[in-house]
C-alpha cells in the first residue's frame, strides 16, 4: 500500500525536502494508523522543510505537525477503522513521522 509523503533530508548538511513514495513500514513506530486527510502549513513547518530553523530532530522525517483524518486500522481498542482523529503535539513533525504524508502512524495515547 505506497503512498506520498512529503519526507525531509540532510543531505551533506543541507535540509532537503522532497515527495516520495513510502510503505506503512517505514513509517515511525504506532498502534494507530491514521489515513490523512487534511494537514496544515504553517510557519513551523515552513522552517522544518527549509532547514531556515532547527525543527526536526532527526533525519529522514516527514514534515507536518498536525494531521486530521481517519483511523485506517488501529491495535489500541480505544480506536476503530473509520474513527476521525486529530493528532497534533508530542514531537509530530519534529520527532516523529509527520501529517505531510497519506498515512500516519501514531501511539494511541
Amino acid at each position: 500500500m505506497a503512498f506520498t509523503a512529503c519526507r525531509v533530508f540532510d543531505e551533506s548538511g543541507k535540509v532537503a525536502a522532497r515527495l516520495v513514495e513510502m510503505e506503512p513500514g517505514d513509517l515511525s513506530p504506532g498502534s494507530v494508523l491514521v489515513r490523512v486527510q487534511w494537514s496544515g502549513v504553517n510557519f513551523k513547518d515552513a522552517l522544518a522543510v527549509t532547514g531556515r530553523g532547527k525543527i526536526l530532530k532527526r533525519f529522514p522525517l516527514n514534515a507536518g505537525i498536525d494531521a486530521a483524518g481517519t483511523v485506517e486500522s488501529s491495535e489500541d481498542p480505544r480506536f476503530r477503522p473509520g474513527d476521525p482523529v486529530l493528532v497534533s503535539g508530542m514531537g509530530l513533525g519534529e520527532s516523529h513521522d509527520g501529517g505531510f504524508a497519506r498515512l500516519l502512524r501514531m501511539p494511541g495515547d
